[in-house]
């Protein structure tokens, strides 16, 4: 048995970007079919969920979806800081949660959402553009015709490689964590915990969820170290390394596992009919490897462009250009500066982590979490340089700038 359909728009994979996307398009009078491989939205979680405050409040989600966090510990093998802000401007989502909530604006917009579909295929028309998607569904093979594709399939990104246009990725990083049940955890404190016996090019985590409920993970960069994230954080675990001692008894829950591209944003993202976004796209801070606020927001262009797109009757690869000039524009100069401190960092010695986080501790809360979600305005950094004129410090303003003295 087999269907078929017919829509203005397919959006393939119905994480934050695919779900934004479709939310942006219905809204914008465009039929839509959002597609979804697992049984349920979010039935596996791939992610630990940080982001910040302010995007959260931007995007409208829901109080329910989040935890707070105010305070921002730093664990390295000889050392540890924590920075305390007077108001909470980071979060740790509930990452399920966050990603239904998501996809029910979009169903209530207007689009169609199919479960427990797996696009296998890609159709192309007579020039070799992509006209829509196959799949196995729920009632066997199912085809999706259609005026334009967004391929929000994740670090996979299946669409883009039937097609032909990208590879896999060279650089990305390979998460592992537990989300447990602790006896005790200030549950308005995240952890970070850096060196060669957390993560030799990474690092892993303590955040809370509310409830004395935590994610504890590590996340490793590849191909720079041939760990095994999910081995090395059953190895955290039973020794109790560091500040995870503090949690007492751990109870697991739950085991996620996840991966992130973390080749710069090196991705060409638009095609005739297609626009790649979220992790197909690489669009991912490389200082601590989240993207959830760029999937969203950028999620929610990439919606727009395509159903003004559609509704032109022009649905190009120039028509659809102003969504990967807003994105370059906003965030393509911030990632770049990320990533060469990120370089800086992958070469770190235990002992010169120590060193790092007393320069850390030095920093105002702003000044920190500007830093870590790599908000690398100029004016910034010249705050940052000017406040706190170590060495370090100068060095790391002159990597951002590109300099090398």
């Amino acid at each position: 048995m087999s269907e078929e359909y017919h829509y203005d728009l397919v959006i393939v994979g119905a994480g934050p970007a695919g779900s934004s996307a479709a939310l942006a398009a219905a809204k914008n009078g465009v039929k839509v079919a959002l597609l979804e491989k697992e049984n349920s939205i979010a039935e596996t979680v791939r992610t630990s969920g940080v982001t910040w405050i302010q995007n959260i409040k931007e995007f409208g989600i829901p109080d329910d979806c989040y935890n707070p966090i105010r305070k921002f510990s730093f664990c390295s093998p000889n050392n540890e800081v924590t920075i305390s802000d007077s108001v909470a401007r980071a979060a740790v989502l509930d990452v399920r949660k966050t990603y239904r909530w998501l996809a029910h604006e979009a169903e209530k917009a207007g689009a169609d959402i199919f479960v427990k579909m797996n696009v296998n295929d890609v159709i192309k028309n007579e020039t070799g553009d992509i006209v829509g998607v196959r799949g196995t569904g729920p009632k066997g093979k199912t085809t999706f015709h259609s005026k334009m594709v967004i391929d929000a399939s994740g670090f996979t990104s299946s669409v883009s490689k039937a097609m032909g246009f990208v590879t896999q990725w060279k650089r990305f990083g390979a998460g592992a964590e537990y989300e447990v049940k602790v006896e005790k955890v200030d549950s308005d404190t995240w952890w970070l915990m850096v060196g060669e016996q957390y993560s030799p090019a990474g690092y892993a985590w303590i955040f809370p969820l509310g409830n004395n409920i935590v994610r504890i993970g590590v996340g490793v960069g590849k191909p720079e170290s041939n760990v095994d994230p999910t081995q090395r954080l059953k190895e955290l675990m039973e020794e109790k390394t560091g500040p995870i001692k503090k949690l007492g008894k751990i109870t697991p829950i739950e085991f996620h596992y996840g991966l992130i591209p973390n080749d710069g944003l090196s991705r060409k993202t638009v095609f005739n009919n297609l626009i790649l976004v979220g992790d197909s796209a690489g669009q991912a801070n490389p200082l601590v490897l989240e993207g959830i606020r760029y999937a969203i927001k950028y999620g929610r262009v990439a919606g727009k462009v395509s159903s003004d797109a559609i509704k032109s009757g022009n649905t190009d690869e120039k028509s659809l250009f102003p969504y990967e000039a807003t994105w370059r524009k906003e965030i393509e100069s911030k990632i770049n500066s990320a990533g060469k401190v990120q370089d800086r960092w992958i070469g770190l010695t235990d002992s010169d982590w120590d060193k790092e986080l007393d320069i850390i501790k030095e920093l105002k809360p702003e000044e920190f979490l500007d830093f870590i979600k790599a908000e690398f305005g100029l004016s910034n950094m010249i705050k940052l340089a000017t406040h706190h004129p170590k060495l370090a410090v100068r060095q790391l303003f002159n990597l951002v700038k590109g300099k090398t003295t």
